[in-house]
């Protein structure tokens, strides 16, 4: 069976190992989003209190998100380095990588853990709870930091698994989290009469059987690499590459909450409580309609990486573009739908006229850059298989960092409609960040393979 799944990643026809792997992990992607929602939606519904519980909440998405970040940190960089060895035949070497990002994690989900429990109404104080939310958010914090190291596990080895092409199994290891925590919410929330301390119970409790799953995966006769002992002792000349990879969808997610406060922030300034409002229903638009073309490149990555480490330079390029093609097709359907029909998406999320009319306008402006979204993407993705850290760290930060952040201050000066001033800055970062990463790729596609070929 390992041998099997070793061919298909480096003999299979591009064309059906990439839709092959790539369904399942934008299932996963689905899925995750979904049930993420159903856990707001029962604490939305907690009897009088559940419009304040949901607040507190929102507040500690931002932390969350940045726990998933550490994740990625060292998994997302992990992953694809493992796949390249494993194409080069070291299988040694590629379960160091295994063993090494295992302890990483553990050390992480400590560390984590121990700053959560001591700072968590410091911190939620900083990303914005209030007197009447603090209570709700501190509660939940704490019961959910109990389990960083299942979030850390689940999320981080799962990637593992999507890397030796078992991407099927791994979009198992979100359903069965997904499944577990969709029963044990109201069980916990209203059965127990426990509020939001049930919610981050059942959180922590369906991480926790996902993250068995995943480790009884990564031990069992069934996968390639193995979580052995002797390659758990950390080596910096092992795990030092895998974080430095890591580096740029570690800044791509943990800057998702730096960004949310930026725009709110600047929104609430500007446009009042409607203009805050209109961003929620875009960042969900843009979140939910850009999860298939992020499963996409996740289930690409394995292919690229496995057949670089292999020499098979031609597969490569084949996985690269049949990605760039369908990820361009997809953007550029999202574009024209957000240009022809927003009044779709805005009534999917508000009955408010008023809301629908400045959501309509806004998102024409805030999605004109989705067309060149799947260059950036794809082109991006293919940096961190190709095992490219420095040129990955820099695009993560180009976009968000450099670009947008400053934009949305900046364009407010020059614009008389502020607030189409802040919504125009995502646009702008994005075009100017696709074009700048197609041409870095060109320069990339020319070093990498032209000068390998010869």
């Amino acid at each position: 069976m390992n041998t099997q799944q070793q061919n298909e990643l480096g003999y299979e026809n591009i064309n059906k190992l990439l839709f092959k792997m790539a369904i399942p992990t934008i299932a996963a992607q689905i899925i995750n989003l979904l049930y993420n929602l159903v856990d707001r939606v029962y604490i939305g519904h907690i009897p009088v209190v559940g419009a304040t519980a949901l607040t507190a909440l929102g507040v500690t998405m931002p932390i969350i998100l940045i726990v998933s970040a550490f994740a990625a940190l060292v998994s997302m960089g992990g992953a694809p380095r493992a796949s390249i060895m494993l194409g080069k035949g070291d299988k040694d070497a590629a379960e160091k990588i295994l063993g090494n990002c295992t302890t990483a994690l553990a050390i992480i989900s400590i560390t984590l853990t121990a700053i959560l429990l001591i700072f968590a109404q410091d911190i939620l104080m900083a990303f914005g709870a209030s007197e009447n939310t603090i209570g709700y958010a501190v509660a939940y914090l704490r019961i959910y930091a109990i389990g960083t190291i299942f979030v850390q596990f689940a999320l981080g080895l799962n990637f593992f698994i999507t890397a030796q092409g078992f991407s099927k199994m791994s979009m198992i290891t979100v359903l069965i989290g997904a499944i577990l925590n969709i029963i044990l919410d109201p069980i916990f929330i209203f059965g127990f009469d426990m509020g939001v301390q049930g919610a981050a119970l059942a959180t922590i409790i369906s991480q926790g059987v996902s993250a068995i799953w995943v480790v009884w995966f990564l031990t069992s006769k069934k996968t390639i690499l193995h979580i052995r002992l002797k390659n758990m002792r950390l080596d910096l000349k092992v795990l030092g590459p895998c974080l430095v990879l890591g580096l740029s969808p570690f800044i791509m997610q943990a800057t998702e909450s730096l960004l949310a406060v930026v725009f709110n922030t600047s929104l609430l300034k500007y446009g009042g409580d409607i203009a805050v409002g209109t961003m929620t229903i875009l960042l969900s638009v843009m979140q939910f309609s850009m999860l298939p073309l992020f499963g996409l490149t996740q289930g690409a990555t394995p292919i690229i990486s496995f057949n670089y480490g292999a020499g098979n330079y031609e597969r490569v390029k084949k996985a690269f573009f049949l990605l760039l093609k369908v990820s361009v097709i997809y953007s550029a359907t999202l574009w024209l739908l957000a240009m022809g029909v927003p009044q779709f998406f805005a009534k999917m999320f508000t009955k408010d006229s008023e809301l629908i009319e400045l959501t309509i306008k806004s998102m024409r402006i805030y999605m004109a850059g989705t067309l060149l979204f799947g260059i950036q993407v794809s082109c991006q993705q293919t940096f961190i298989a190709l095992g490219n850290a420095k040129t990955s760290v820099f695009l993560a930060l180009l976009r968000k960092i450099i670009l947008l952040i400053p934009l949305i201050y900046i364009l407010p000066l020059f614009m008389d409609n502020k607030v189409n001033a802040v919504f125009l800055a995502e646009p702008i970062a994005d075009i100017i960040a696709a074009i700048t990463t197609g041409l870095l790729f060109y320069i990339q596609l020319k070093n990498i393979f032209v000068f390998k070929e010869e």
